[in-house]
């Protein structure tokens, strides 16, 4: 099965999908680039107007004569600045809405795509660190893009508008500071990408220690059962060690280059105000001319200290970014085809057609099965743990893609279908149902979604959910904690069956709907699953004799195969028969637990 990691992706991926959850906004985008430009440039033509002036100043006699050139230039400059700060204030307001929106939609694309995934991949991944993994996209669309508006436009700007205007004042000052700039660039760029690869090492560490986290946070209760607080202590602590020696180790190496751009910063000052004062002194630069020099040296200064980070960052929001995208770019196992039809159930019939099914090339679960079910009949399947019963249910609802074969409903190949038309038309009671921490009025109107509240009382009392529904404070606005850990599994497995119920879908799944229950509940569900069963055709992966005796057929599956087939009274009379083996073996009429 295709692994994530499998997907290469690189700067362009990652920028392709920013820009699908950018290009809504596009007009704001190239509003907020042209507004955060032009106040870049003010930034370099305001210090030559104010060159100007200190020019005017030293080189007036009469004071009066120059004062209106004077307030002209001032008045100059407070124009450009309101200009300035109008553009400059819209484009902030233009920007929140523009990361806001985006970022929500970079989420809304991430959850899309990624909850379309199949069973397996789902299998393979922490739920914590998918969660992370969307949450890092988004904030890593925002950080690229305020540096993008605040540090490489203006960088970018005054850098070019800077060493123009000094080379035009001072050509040798400003092959110094192109050297210098140079110099930083090339060092940054060539460091960072070799830094990258201890960034994600760090990132990476970053989610093992959340998908940890997750992991042990779900399992709490069986942490609790088995006194395992110390060895998931230590466990947790191995973890965060891994990722505290990583981050260090990426933290140091920024240190070091930090150091080298210090230093290469104060020798190239000191050199730029060297020259320029010899300059001064043979008066080749005015006293306007040498400010301007200044106001510029300092200025870059302070833009290049910035450049590092910007580097360093950018290669860190691309990295966080990655382990999405390559999500984003991995191609769904199971997809439906470009010429899929909507699944039409007039009778229910389903065929298992020589079909074949392996997780990899050593682990093959089933081999050329073939199993034909009647419009309306019901049939249990049956057999030792790992045999293959719970692959099955899920190959016909298409959580895996067959090996070989193909499975029909009514003629129709699954796989020709839309998976969601598919689904629609199955009801599964799973053995042990996962809840959402929602109220029990959605948790059970989740199967129909346009049901009334009346619709979803009657079901609930169906599944006979209202024995502990109406003793709770709230009833049907009972939040039931994350993956339904407020209720016992019983009242669970009855919530999924009142499910099934409002469904009313013409093929129903029994993943042992009852496996949950003490025997005063399981008796009151048994008049209503008998009614859910009632003109549907039903499979049932059974245990229980109560459950077992009242299907028309029951299939043994051993091995990856289909070894015995007929009622249970036809199965107990023949000689060697696994059936009758499995049913001796067990006291009270219980057949092994499946996995």
């Amino acid at each position: 099965m295709q692994n994530t990691s499998d997907t290469k992706v690189g700067v362009k991926d990652v920028l392709k999908h920013f820009w699908i959850a950018l290009k809504p906004q596009r007009l704001a985008f190239y509003f907020t680039i042209f507004s955060f430009s032009i106040s870049s440039i003010v930034s370099i033509i305001v210090p030559f107007i104010y060159k100007q002036f200190f020019d005017l100043l030293t080189s007036a006699e009469e004071k009066t004569s120059i004062k209106p050139e004077l307030l002209k230039m001032i008045l100059l400059v407070f124009i450009i600045h309101a200009i300035v700060w109008v553009l400059f204030r819209s484009a902030m307001v233009a920007l929140n809405k523009l990361e806001s929106r985006t970022m929500a939609r970079i989420r809304q694309i991430s959850f899309d795509y990624m909850i379309g995934h199949s069973y397996a991949f789902f299998s393979n991944n922490f739920t914590g660190s998918l969660v992370q993994r969307v949450g890092r996209f988004a904030r890593s669309f925002e950080r690229l893009y305020d540096m993008l508006v605040f540090q490489v436009i203006p960088l970018s700007i005054y850098a070019i508008g800077s060493i123009t205007i000094v080379y035009l004042q001072e050509p040798f000052i400003a092959y110094i500071m192109m050297i210098w700039i140079f110099v930083i660039f090339i060092f940054n760029f060539f460091f960072q990408r070799w830094k990258l690869q201890f960034d994600v090492l760090a990132t990476k560490a970053d989610s093992a220690t959340s998908a940890a986290l997750s992991d042990s946070i779900s399992n709490q209760n069986t942490i609790m059962s088995f006194a395992g607080f110390g060895k998931e202590s230590r466990t947790f602590k191995d973890i965060t060690i891994d990722q505290s020696d990583k981050q260090i180790r990426a933290w140091d190496l920024s240190v070091i280059k930090d150091a080298f751009q210090q230093g290469l910063m104060i020798v190239v000052e000191f050199a730029i105000f060297y020259y320029a004062i010899n300059f001064w002194e043979r008066n080749l630069l005015s006293i306007g001319t040498f400010v301007l020099i200044q106001v510029y040296i300092i200025g870059l200064a302070n833009r290049l200290w910035d450049f590092g980070r910007i580097i360093r960052n950018v290669y860190e929001s691309f990295a966080d970014s990655k382990e999405m995208v390559e999500i984003l770019e991995t191609p769904y196992e199971v997809k439906d085809l470009p010429m899929a039809k909507e699944l039409v159930v007039s009778e229910g019939k389903i065929e298992f057609k020589e079909i074949s099914f392996a997780f990899n090339e050593t682990r093959n679960v089933l081999s050329d099965v073939s199993l034909s079910i009647k419009p309306g009949e019901k049939i249990a399947l049956i057999g030792p743990s790992g045999a293959g019963k719970s692959t099955m249910v899920r190959l016909l609802m298409r959580m895996y893609d067959l090996s070989s074969g193909k499975v029909e409903i009514d003629g129709q190949n699954i796989k020709e279908v839309f998976q969601d038309s598919l689904r629609k038309n199955i009801s599964l009671v799973p053995q042990d149902p996962i809840l959402f921490h929602r109220t029990l009025m959605e948790n059970i109107r989740y199967g129909r979604e346009e049901a009334t509240d009346e619709e979803v009382v009657e079901a609930a009392r169906l599944a006979h959910c209202d024995e502990f529904i109406d003793v709770l404070p709230l009833k049907y606005e009972t939040y039931v904690g994350e993956r339904g850990i407020k209720l016992s599994g019983g009242e669970r497995q009855r919530v999924a069956i009142a499910r099934a119920i409002l469904k009313n879908a013409p093929i129903l799944v029994l993943d042992e709907a009852t496996s949950s229950l003490d025997s005063h509940s399981e008796n009151l569900i048994q008049d209503a699953l008998d009614k859910l069963m009632k003109g549907k055709t039903v499979i049932v992966i059974a245990h229980r004799l109560s459950t077992i005796r009242k299907m028309n057929r029951v299939v043994v599956i051993d091995q990856g195969k289909i070894t015995e087939e007929g009622s249970h009274e036809e199965l107990l009379s023949r000689e060697n028969s696994l059936y009758k083996k499995l049913w001796e073996l067990q006291a009270g009429g219980f057949l092994p637990e499946q996995t």
